[in-house]
């Protein structure tokens, strides 16, 4: 805490939802459909802290109300996420956590549930030169009825440092085998792990970048629904899983630049990835970890999990272009719906963003009424 110590630049300001009549209406209302403005702030400054929490009638909230920020009048958002994702909690699911960028605060009723009350905070510093614009929108078909938010921010003369933050919501459902699915061919998955992979084609796609930056961090979520059946030996145990298999083993890539094959980071496993080994555990540590656990024992046939890795003091820095990805399961041998949230700084402009899934195509297969 030493740069506490030293003389701050700039003016500590914030925008909110407090109720400008004096009176304790503070927050504001979404109608179906709806997009609002929650702040739109001119001059140079740094961003330093976003709350909301949100009281809204579809417990697939999380996933239905999206967060877009524009810097310095671009003509598209440099973030663009799911409000949940965004805060490290995919599915619609709340939980309580805490990491080095986030955190969130529910109350233990509606923990592990989708919807439910819960508070979200983001501290990743959000630099700008020509002015912020912060929206949300309700894309569900039911109402917001309250929606409370801060934008704490340190308004500055000047800010020259060029790279902006970003934040890209993607998704794939399902991820595709090639040449079908390993259980229509009766294998068992677990017999294929000397299968080669010398490409990062057909991995799921995390984030595509163009330009000057660094990648800080990943939020990943995996719904667990391919069927290959699990019995696995590994030294003196043995594990039998009839109905699903684990989704991990998958290796990350990170390619830089000019970088063709291999890749300049190239990892050993999906959790090895996440800071964790031998699965994924049910906890959140600084800087990796887990929000929401695959397996939850009031939720059995809930196989949905959410997982983070932030790069804070070990960024991946990249000149021209960064193309990072996982595999889905070894050598892309699984089928399971994967969606993320990347985080990273970079000069503008940023490439083109995908185009962001329909509201109803976000939702969870086990939230979806035919489970399709």
């Amino acid at each position: 805490m030493d740069h506490l110590m030293h003389r701050r630049e700039g003016r500590t300001k914030r925008v909110s939802s407090w109720d400008k009549t004096g009176g304790n209406h503070d927050w504001v209302p979404f109608e179906p459909g709806e997009n609002k403005v929650l702040a739109d702030v001119a001059g140079s400054g740094v961003i330093r802290h976003l709350w909301f929490t949100i009281n809204h009638r579809d417990s697939l909230y999380m996933r239905k109300v999206v967060l877009r920020i524009w810097w310095d009048g671009e003509e598209t958002p440099s973030v663009e996420c799911p409000v949940g994702d965004f805060f490290c909690l995919g599915h619609g699911i709340v939980k309580s956590f805490e990491n080095a960028a986030f955190n969130s605060v529910c109350h233990q009723d509606v923990e592990g549930n989708i919807g439910g009350g819960t508070a979200l905070n983001c501290y990743f510093p959000m630099p700008y030169s020509g002015g912020f614009r912060i929206e949300m929108e309700n894309q569900s078909d039911e109402c917001c009825d309250s929606f409370y938010y801060y934008v704490d921010y340190d308004e500055l003369e000047s800010w020259t440092e060029p790279l902006r933050f970003h934040a890209q919501y993607r998704q794939e459902y399902p991820t595709v085998v090639e040449g079908g699915t390993l259980v229509s061919k009766g294998e068992n998955y677990w017999h294929h792990l000397a299968d080669p992979n010398p490409s990062a084609d057909g991995n799921y796609v995390i984030l595509e970048a163009e330009g000057e930056g660094h990648f800080v961090g990943v939020t990943l979520c995996v719904e667990n629904i391919d069927p290959t059946p699990l019995e696995k030996s590994f030294g003196p145990n043995k594990i039998t899983v009839p109905e699903l298999t684990w989704w991990g083993e998958g290796d990350d890539m990170f390619l830089i630049d000019d970088d063709t094959w291999p890749p300049s980071l190239h990892g050993t496993g999906s959790e090895d990835y996440l800071t964790q080994a031998w699965g994924m555990h049910d906890q959140a540590c600084l800087y990796g970890g887990t929000t929401i656990h695959e397996h939850d024992p009031k939720r059995p046939n809930r196989k949905a999990v959410t997982s983070y890795r932030l790069h804070l003091p070990d960024p991946v820095i990249f000149r021209k272009r960064l193309h990072f990805s996982i595999e889905h399961g070894h050598a892309n041998l699984q089928e399971n719906d994967y969606s993320s949230v990347a985080y990273w700084y970079q000069t503008e402009p940023h490439a083109p963003f995908p185009s962001l899934p329909s509201a109803s195509d976000r939702v969870p297969r086990f939230a979806r009424k035919d489970r399709s």
